[in-house]
């Protein structure tokens, strides 16, 4: 990897003439996005191109790996500035991302940019398998989610490994969300930390229907836990899901 600045090439070189050679949005070449009125990054450029090379019909959003496009969509709308109009735009919670974090340790690390990119790089890998685990939980809560209600509210139930769609299924807007592992066995339930559920009933009624299995109430009542990758000793529930939803559901 080599470093050239802003819309130059490496040693001056007529853009994209060498084929082992690709510059990345500098040099008005084909991975640059300067020179375009476009609604787009070098990001996108760069997917495109590959979809190129994998003889891909149509634009990006028909490459086939979702989590990829989805993430290049955030990347072109901070790219063109968009953040500004993220809900909540000012809030400081925007400033533990990545382009925060790049931006601190640009200040830090002026002029070592290889120690930047490899932290960009490393950082990016995690976001995309996280991605991969969001695309994976909301297409496992569409097909095996299991709808209910509650005295709270409306809840979501469903047997994966994925412990993203408890999460997942929270920020769509379910007051409760059962996960139960496949598996191991454990169950996770965990109610919407604003609102007024209140899971210690429901932890009674688990304790008696199945004494041997482990319990946790979490001290805020709203976090039920059978299991957990902290704790290897607890025992699993012999309940199933549709007996456990059974007793969240509203009487």
């Amino acid at each position: 990897m080599y470093f050239v600045a802003a819309g130059k090439t490496l040693d001056d070189e007529p853009i994209d003439s060498n084929p082992d050679v690709l510059h990345v949005d500098t040099g008005m070449g084909m991975l640059d996005h300067h020179q375009l009125d476009e609604d787009t990054c070098a990001a996108r450029r760069t997917l495109e191109l590959v979809a190129k090379s994998q003889n891909l019909k149509g634009k990006n959003k028909k490459f086939p790996d979702e989590a990829l496009v989805r993430m290049i969509d955030v990347v072109n709308d901070i790219d063109h500035f968009r953040e500004v109009y993220f809900p909540n735009a000012t809030a400081d919670f925007y400033d533990f991302g990545l382009v925060a974090m790049l931006d601190g340790l640009k200040l830090i690390y002026p002029d070592d940019y290889q120690k930047l990119v490899d932290f960009g790089l490393l950082s990016l890998d995690g976001i995309y398998k996280n991605f991969q685990n969001k695309v994976w939980a909301e297409k496992e809560l569409t097909k095996n989610g299991v709808e209910f209600k509650t005295k709270w509210g409306k809840g979501i139930g469903v047997e994966t490994v994925n412990d993203e769609t408890i999460r997942i299924a929270q920020r769509q807007g379910y007051v409760v969300a059962i996960r139960k592992d496949p598996k191991k066995g454990h169950v996770r339930i965990k109610a919407s930390p604003q609102g007024g559920a209140d899971l210690t009933e429901c932890y009674n009624i688990f304790r008696k229907k199945d004494p041997e299995a482990t319990w946790y109430l979490h001290a805020g009542r709203k976090m039920l836990l059978n299991g957990s990758m902290k704790n290897p000793d607890c025992r699993p529930t012999k309940l199933t899901l549709a007996e456990i939803i059974e007793v969240l559901k509203e009487k």
